[in-house]
């Protein structure tokens, strides 16, 4: 019997359908095996990208601040600049103005503007606005008016205040 036995174990062990369900199992076991292979890659990828993308978060909160500033700062240069170039140009407006006030011919041209001066001999005209009315004379501002009609108008003011006693 121990003969018979092995014959049909053997046979068992050679038969198509053994062979194709060993096949079977075989296949199986590959299959679920590169799954699981796949599942740990993901699995792994999944957390290197994690890693990654910490950080990069990392950088990007670290150097938000710092970038911010630059950004500030150069605005703030840009101003300075322009602020410093316009300082100059002040600065060559007003060396030309004292260059003209040196010369005798403008600063006696410009007195006698502003002063309503005259040289002796000449005499002087004063022509009022036709357009303008006397209210609008009054409400000029000391500065645009010619330095006599302000002591005038203080004399005026004085003599009204006397009066009024």
């Amino acid at each position: 019997m121990p003969g018979k036995v092995r014959d049909r174990d053997s046979r068992d062990r050679f038969s198509t359908a053994t062979r194709l369900r060993l096949l079977g199992e075989q296949t199986a076991e590959r299959v679920y095996r590169s799954q699981n292979k796949r599942q740990a890659r993901r699995s792994r990828l999944t957390g290197r990208a994690a890693l990654l993308a910490l950080v990069l978060c990392t950088l990007v909160v670290a150097l938000a601040y710092p970038i911010r500033q630059y950004v500030s700062q150069r605005g703030e240069i840009e101003d300075l600049q322009r602020q410093q170039q316009e300082a100059k140009e002040r600065v060559d407006r007003l060396r030309d103005e004292k260059a003209r006030w040196q010369d005798d011919s403008y600063a006696e041209q410009r007195i006698r503007e502003r002063l309503h001066m005259v040289m002796p001999g000449e005499t002087g005209y004063v022509v009022p606005d036709p357009r303008a009315t006397q209210s609008s004379r009054v409400e000029q501002g000391a500065a645009d008016r010619p330095w006599y009609s302000n002591v005038w108008d203080g004399v005026d003011k004085a003599d009204q205040a006397d009066q009024a006693d």
